[in-house]
């Protein structure tokens, strides 16, 4: 809009930015269509790469090349044609990745004008020579660190494949015991979607869509005050507004849903803050203890057969590898969602899309995911290669219950927390007799965090962290997981002088390899 009023004004602002905007034209075709940069010209162009590739073509092939980049080089999409060829190769010597920042040494950054949160790369590989493994090292903060075989480690070609097989981009190994916990998962589990071979092989039949873009689709939003002034609408519970021109649905973004958890925030908006004018808004529990409260969002958008009312899997595409928790999904009472909450869709029935959420949501799962997420948005084609249990593994069973009940049981009340999510507990079976839906479950604090421990529970087992025959080790790699969230410890030892879901989750494994998945667990 701004760069249209300018031109519209003819403000030679305007024609500055067209000469800008055909010289970057002009580059990328230069890139693509030269020749020169077969690997690095794909996508986003970003120049540093060019030189990457030219360099790497132009040493003689039993040559090495020593470069200092980006650290996107080996984790950006954009840049996965060449690490994957160099990596998954065994072509590449080695690869030290560093923050700018240096506060565990308490130093200046080593780019003092460049932001403390940078990172850079040095990579060391050759066109034609291999490597038995690469030495690596990952958010290191001085060159020193390079000799800690804790904080530096070999990684082979292999490995580079087996844990990143779409793109041989490389994962986040903060220390060896991430490295060695991780690839012994990826060892035993299959990715969502693996697409190393001829045919994509998914093992659970969904795929990934953005159902409304916040930019390209705003025409299609309306505010409140446009919903009571522009559209003539009046409100029809659920969160739901009526117009003459048809029904109209709250729009869903990423901050909004957390964990098991559609009413995380409403949405505020702050007119004065034009970086970021909408904000989270405070949610308590005793406002989710009512099943009828629903959260306010910026947006409403009118009902179609693309928002349709059955339920559906969201998560959150903002997501760091420093948050409190990566991977964050929740079920959403319709497909009326921003590209911020990107929909997982499929032909899943309801007690499918629990174990299926319940899996995203697995402690375990997530900390696979902080080893992979590499900038603010967690990518499809980062959760397409996350390992995902198959169905075949909630056969297993625990007592009286298989896997599948028991995680169905725990989702179901995890879930349906208010009336908007009867869909969802209709496709569960939860009905009475004479086939009416049942009450929404209370929110409950502390019933909730049982309830997910035990779930974690399940699933290192399944994922075979937890290993009967090995109770006193597999339990110390429990422990290491769960320090590997420092903001949950933190809250959890603040709010109740331990850490609890922890705590919780480790005596539910033994009450579940007892065979005994309803015991009475205090804690």
């Amino acid at each position: 809009k701004m760069i249209k009023a300018l031109e519209k004004a003819g403000d030679p602002l305007f024609a500055d930015y067209a000469k800008a905007d055909r010289r970057a034209a002009d580059t990328m075709r230069m890139a693509r269509k030269g020749g020169h940069y077969p690997l690095l010209s794909r996508g986003d162009i970003n120049l540093y790469s060019l030189f990457v590739e030219r360099a790497y073509r132009l040493v003689k092939p039993g040559g090495m090349v020593g470069l200092l980049t980006p650290s996107g080089i080996a984790s950006d999409l954009s840049a996965s044609a060449f690490f994957r060829k160099v990596a998954t190769g065994g072509h590449l010597k080695a690869l030290y990745d560093f923050e700018n920042r240096r506060t565990r040494h308490g130093q200046e950054p080593f780019f003092p004008d460049v932001d403390s949160r940078f990172k850079f790369a040095a990579m060391i590989a050759s066109p034609a020579r291999t490597f038995e493994a690469a030495q690596c090292g990952f958010f290191l903060q001085s060159t020193g660190e390079r000799a800690n075989p804790d904080q530096c480690f070999p990684i082979a070609a292999t490995d580079f494949a087996r844990v990143n097989p779409n793109t041989g981009t490389a994962p986040i190994f903060r220390t060896a015991r991430d490295m060695a916990l991780t690839t012994a998962i990826y060892a035993r589990c299959p990715v969502l979607v693996d697409r190393s071979g001829g045919e994509p092989v998914a093992a659970w039949p969904v795929k990934y869509a953005t159902m409304f873009h916040m930019t390209n689709d705003s025409h299609l939003f309306r505010t409140r005050a446009e919903l009571e002034g522009k559209e003539g609408a009046w409100p029809i519970g659920g969160n739901r507004w009526q117009s003459p021109s048809g029904e109209w649905v709250p729009l869903y973004v990423g901050r909004m849903i957390h964990q098991f958890d559609h009413r995380a925030a409403s949405v505020t908006v702050n007119e004065e803050n034009l970086h970021n004018a909408a904000l989270s808004g405070e949610i308590t529990a005793a406002m989710k203890a009512d099943p009828t409260f629903t959260p306010e969002p910026q947006f409403w958008i009118q009902s179609t057969g693309n928002t349709s009312s059955r339920p559906t899997i969201a998560f959150r595409d903002i997501a760091r590898a420093t948050d409190a928790r990566t991977c964050i999904a929740a079920l959403l009472p319709h497909r009326a969602a921003g590209n911020t909450a990107p929909l997982i869709i499929g032909e899943l029935n309801g007690p499918e899309q629990a174990c299926f959420l319940a899996n995203l949501n697995a402690v375990i799962l997530d900390y696979v995911t902080r080893q992979k997420a590499q900038s603010t948005h967690l990518n499809w084609y980062i959760v397409e290669q996350l390992p995902i249990l198959a169905s075949a593994a909630y056969d297993r069973a625990f007592g009286a219950k298989t896997a599948a009940e028991i995680v169905r049981e725990s989702v179901l009340e995890l879930t349906y927390t208010a009336h908007d999510m009867a869909p969802f507990a209709r496709d569960m079976g939860h009905v009475d007799e004479a086939g009416e839906v049942l009450p929404p479950f209370v929110w409950d604090e502390d019933r909730r965090l049982a309830l997910r421990a035990r779930l974690d529970a399940l699933y290192f087992i399944l994922y075979d962290v937890f290993d009967p025959a090995s109770p006193e080790q597999s339990r110390d790699d429990v422990r290491y997981i769960y320090s590997t969230f420092p903001i949950v410890e933190r809250e959890e030892q603040a709010r109740w002088g331990r850490y609890r879901s922890r705590d919780l989750c480790l005596a539910w494994i033994n009450a579940l390899i007892a065979g005994q998945p309803d015991a009475a667990v205090e804690g």
